[in-house]
């Protein structure tokens, strides 16, 4: 029987991608515009609030490319927290310019090939991954992926060593690259369609199609990694909320 992983678990996550109806927005008379804008203003500073108290994170990025217009990312403890928020904001008067495009439900979560030598939930640095404040850097990077399950090349049919070696040479590879870019990973087996969500931040977009291209060199990506598609974005702040509607 292969051996599994060990996974530490921290807060659920959702990616909510939408598109705009620009003609409509346009065509709505300039009272109705700052009504939805102030409404989402309030609804903004409520998920701050949240933030503030360290019960979760938000971030809003606008999407470059055709996929979607804008990628609501959210942190909450409970996957029913998550639900809330999105049936709140669908309730709102800007959601009616909205479509969903795409999302991906999942968790964060750490694995370990090697036995911890504390509780990880005891362990501040830990902590401080698995129930992070979202990087407001100026770039985002999301992509989903599952390791193959093919008939030659099966990942969940490995060793744990031999998949252990893999993910550590990955990491290897990936490390000159951990100070300009931070990173989330999320579960999302039993969640959603892909088994992992990426998410990368960074003040540069340069630095994803370098750090992705040198590991797809890696055993693990080359050999075992399925892909989803990228989306690329930029950090909407909520002082550029307005502007970015109205301008």
């Amino acid at each position: 029987m292969v051996e599994t992983v060990e996974t530490y678990d921290g807060w659920y996550s959702l990616h909510d991608f939408r598109t705009i109806d620009w003609e409509k927005w346009q065509q709505t008379e300039k009272t109705k515009q700052t009504n939805a804008l102030n409404e989402l203003h309030e609804l903004l500073a409520k998920w701050q609030l949240i933030e503030d108290n360290k019960q979760g994170s938000h971030a809003l990025f606008s999407i470059i490319g055709q996929k979607a217009d804008l990628m609501f990312m959210f942190l909450r403890p409970t996957m029913k927290e998550l639900n809330q928020l999105e049936n709140e904001f669908n309730k709102t008067m800007m959601a009616h310019y909205f479509k969903p495009i795409y999302s991906f439900v999942s968790i964060i979560e750490k694995s370990s090939y090697t036995k911890p030598t504390q509780n990880p939930y005891e362990d501040p640095a830990m902590r401080s991954k698995l129930f992070p404040v979202i990087p407001k850097t100026e770039y985002v990077c999301f992509y989903p992926m599952s390791k193959l399950r093919g008939e030659t090349n099966n990942w969940y049919q490995l060793p744990k060593s031999e998949r252990g070696k893999m993910m550590f040479d990955h990491i290897k590879t990936a490390k000159p690259f951990t100070e300009k870019v931070k990173r989330i990973i999320t579960g999302a087996m039993g969640l959603d369609d892909y088994e992992w969500g990426v998410s990368l931040f960074c003040d540069d977009p340069l630095p994803f199609k370098k750090l992705i291209y040198d590991t797809r060199f890696d055993e693990v990506s080359a050999k075992y990694g399925n892909f989803g598609s990228f989306y690329i974005g930029t950090h909407v702040s909520k002082e550029e909320i307005n502007a970015y509607f109205l301008d």
